[in-house]
């Protein structure tokens, strides 16, 4: 029995008198940090980028040149589609001819590749929660 006390005592003792001071001067001293420096970054006027809702992404065509105006122009697409994918649809849509050309630009430069997904696109030239895309039916820019 005279063993078993001595063993809770030193059990207590080491726990309390080791680990407590370091435990909490550790934790006190990680926590407050991370969220700190998150919150010190943002302003009153600034939210934090919208996060992709669902895996999809809000895509805006806009027509440019000779090229039809869509009536709904706000699209929420899957973030695996590709370009190709879009350029399709959105040649159904304006009704197309299978021999008429459809060219696609990101903002206003340059013309991505048809297997280019439209999160990778969305990542690199997204802004204000929607990719941009401009198509028209010759080419416009680059």
């Amino acid at each position: 029995m005279a063993d078993k006390e001595e063993d809770r005592v030193s059990e207590g003792s080491a726990t309390t008198g080791a680990e407590t001071p370091e435990a909490t001067t550790a934790s006190n001293e990680e926590t407050p940090q991370e969220p700190a420096s998150i919150d010190a970054n943002l302003t009153n006027n600034e939210a934090p980028p919208p996060p992709v809702k669902g895996k999809k992404i809000e895509v805006l065509l806009k027509a440019t040149g000779d090229a039809p105006i869509m009536m709904k122009k706000k699209w929420v697409v899957s973030q695996d589609q590709t370009i190709g994918w879009i350029s399709e649809f959105i040649k159904k849509c304006i009704k197309l001819g299978t021999e008429e050309r459809l060219f696609l630009y990101i903002n206003q430069t340059f013309a991505p590749a048809p297997d280019q997904t439209v999160k990778n696109l969305y990542d690199c030239y997204g802004s204000d929660g929607k990719l941009i895309i401009h198509y028209c039916k010759s080419q416009a820019w680059g």
